[in-house]
């Protein structure tokens, strides 16, 4: 549904939680972002993820009993130096801190019988991979809650899946690929590796078969995604090998997919494959596309452009020939290329800006050797540019240069030192300046800050972390712990009052019912209902049963907006998720669409699901996105229709900005842009029904 002001829900921020901000600790914070799990949880708003996410305003909490204890797995063994507790009202009166190497077998590092609740900073000394905290008696009657566990020291490299960055870089890009057999001379192996998500490899029908590449040489491997064709692998294993004839197996499952999905693993080799023993079709194997990611292990294949190389310029000074701050472009500085937030940017000024040459350069606050330089940039490119050094910020040596560039996202190997970098443009690519939404360098040497963690990426396959059923009595509201009334005027150009709970309803046979009106007085009136501050979360499978309204004028929507909206990040920066919406007029087709700030409104990045002379109104379907750091597949009935992959979207169309919080939203619109306004064929009232929404991570 697409967004187009902020103040009808202001009102709605009352609902944030403001945290203290927790004490800082020494060392190098080595648990946000990594996999947490739980003695228990006390609903699935509260999961344990919530507490390693570096929000202060989402939480764990477990049930109501004793001991519950709440573990992070730092992906390596690590010197443990401190830990903070950021409690929530319900906190530990007497709690351990924990250290493992396996999970298993435990060592006390801290203990207290007089825990303060609020935030403890504790000094600890320990190593291990795992850290946990077990608490041992409740301070409330309540279970234990923690807004954030953090978990400080010094990385190492013991066993485990390590603590170098994942590439966002496909290893197997045009490398040599083999396979046990070909369906027919135009589906080789090749066609899996070759970046073209529209040709591919297929096997023989029979199991078992494999499709392999050689990587060229030994390395990390940290992840592989598979890009399914209709003929998946319901049971498959991943493998590495040195030589290409002993295989050690570094991901197994028996409950594959389909559609695209994303391995984490951790293994070493020159060669990868995807060994399938159980077909999920009377078809063969059959694969667009099959990507390897190199570099640290464990981590998110979303996460590092860098390739496991550092990232130097987060956070750091900036400096341009000149910047814009206007009603197109209001604060667009230098900093902005540098926060790693993909929905800021630079741009030259729209006063004196516009002209060649123009530049943007960074203090790195130290020597550094650079090795890798990451444009991501606006339709505002540079058709002629350098890369170019300083040890000063006076004296400029060119790395790299080009007279050919393509704009979007550019990813440039360099090899230059200097304690400054600088993008020279000297011929702008439109009659507008010059304008870039990141600038990343990496290398070794200078001054780095880490930059925020990404989420943890679900798990393969997800399990079942939230839902409403909808099972309460006939003419009762939605569960208000789940969902917000979201009342006042509808946005885009919509006729609907949405209501404060009049027009949404449990119909007491498991279904949501929100219906559409047309009121004595004329006035047309539904319903809008969202999670934010019930549900909160980043990445998943999100899926929800609906009968959709129908009739010229509805336009009934299932689909998620970035919960940073909601602390004044204006739409279309926070990110906007469309899994379904339908408008009356296409009886036929649903629509599923991403809006971000270089993708939105009509331009937004999206993809209809048809089938022809059907009615979407007549029945119930079943509409679902699978998230994650590297991509989003949209289905309807459990047939995916609509991949979305990470790098194909920032090389043609901007930014990926799906990587923080997001709520549901349910509503029934009237009228709009879109849509267009109810005429004489209307038939009102409509009732757009839900059987349930799910969340699986």
């Amino acid at each position: 549904m697409i967004l187009a002001f902020v103040a009808v829900l202001i009102a709605t921020l009352a609902l944030a939680v403001n945290q203290a901000a927790p004490a800082r600790a020494e060392g190098t914070l080595l648990s946000q972002g990594k996999t947490a799990t739980a003695s228990s949880t006390e609903n699935g708003g509260t999961p344990a993820s919530a507490a390693v996410d570096g929000n202060t305003g989402t939480r764990w909490s477990s049930a109501a009993a004793d001991p519950q204890w709440l573990q992070v797995d730092l992906g390596a063994t690590d010197t443990v130096t401190s830990v903070v507790l950021t409690w929530e009202a319900a906190y530990a009166k007497a709690y351990r801190i924990q250290t493992s190497t396996d999970g298993t077998t435990w060592t006390d590092v801290y203990t207290t019988t007089t825990g303060q609740g609020g935030s403890e900073t504790l000094a600890v000394n320990g190593t291990g991979r795992y850290v946990r905290i077990l608490g041992t008696q409740r301070a409330t009657q309540y279970g234990y809650s923690l807004w954030e566990f953090q978990v400080y020291g010094t990385a190492g490299t013991g066993t485990g899946t390590g603590t170098g960055a994942c590439s966002t870089t496909n290893a197997a890009l045009n490398r040599t690929a083999t396979a046990s057999s070909t369906e027919n001379g135009g589906t080789p192996a090749s066609a899996a590796v070759d970046g073209n998500t529209g040709t591919r490899w297929s096997s023989a029908a029979a199991d078992p078969q494999w499709l392999q590449v050689d990587l060229g040489s030994s390395q990390n491997v940290c992840g592989v995604q598979l890009s399914w064709e209709n003929a998946y692998a319901k049971a498959y294993q991943v493998q590495v090998s040195a030589d290409g004839a002993t295989w050690n197996t570094v991901y197994s499952t028996a409950d594959g997919r389909g559609a695209t999905e994303l391995i984490t693993l951790s293994g070493t080799g020159r060669y990868v494959r995807v060994l399938g023993t159980q077909r999920a079709t009377q078809y063969g194997y059959s694969l667009w596309e099959f990507q390897v990611f190199t570099g640290g292990g464990g981590g998110n294949p979303g996460g590092n452009p860098g390739g496991g190389k550092t990232l130097l310029s987060y956070g750091k000074p900036g400096t341009a020939s000149t910047s814009q701050d206007s009603g197109n472009c209001p604060g667009c500085a230098p900093a902005k290329a540098f926060d790693e937030d993909p929905a800021t940017r630079w741009a030259t000024s729209d006063t004196n800006g516009w002209v060649d040459p123009g530049w943007i350069s960074v203090d790195l606050g130290a020597t550094a050797h650079v090795t890798q330089v990451v444009l991501q940039w606006d339709p505002a490119y540079a058709k002629a540019y350098q890369i170019q050094v300083s040890p000063d910020g006076s004296n400029w040596t060119s790395i790299y240069s080009t007279t050919t560039g393509k704009g979007f996202k550019e990813t440039l190997d360099v090899d230059g030192t200097g304690r400054y970098v600088r993008m020279y443009g000297t011929q702008r690519a439109t009659p507008y300046g010059y304008s870039l939404w990141t600038f990343d360098v990496y290398g070794t040497g200078g001054n780095p800050t880490a930059p925020p963690a990404l989420p943890p990426n679900p798990a393969n396959p997800p399990r079942l972390v939230w839902s409403d059923e909808f099972n309460g009595a006939a003419n009762t509201k939605p569960d208000p712990a789940k969902w917000t009334q979201d009342p006042g005027n509808g946005q885009n150009g919509e006729l609907e009052l949405y209501t404060n709970g009049d027009n949404t309803n449990l119909d007491g046979n498991g279904n949501l019912v929100i219906e559409a009106r047309k009121e004595a007085n004329g006035q047309y009136t539904s319903g809008r209902i969202n999670t934010h501050g019930h549900l909160d979360f980043t990445y998943g499978h999100v899926e929800a049963r609906i009968k959709v309204s129908g009739t010229q004028g509805l336009w009934p929507a299932f689909w998620m907006l970035g919960s940073n909206f909601k602390s004044g990040t204006p739409w279309p920066n926070c990110g906007e998720i469309d899994i379904m919406e339908h408008v009356g007029k296409v009886a036929d087709s649903v629509y599923s669409t991403l809006h971000a700030p270089a993708y939105n409104g009509g331009g937004g990045y999206g993809s209809p699901y048809t089938l022809a002379g059907s009615d979407f109104a007549s029945d119930f379907h079943t509409y679902a996105v699978d998230w994650d750091s590297t991509h989003m597949t949209f289905a309807v009935d459990g047939h995916s229709f609509f991949t979305v992959d990470r790098s194909t979207l920032e090389q043609t169309r901007g930014p990926w900005v799906y990587d923080h919080p997001f709520y549901i939203i349910l509503n029934n619109a009237v009228g709009g842009d879109w849509p267009g306004n109810p005429d004489a064929t209307t038939v009102l009232p409509q009732k757009m029904i839900v059987d349930y929404v799910r969340v699986s991570q």
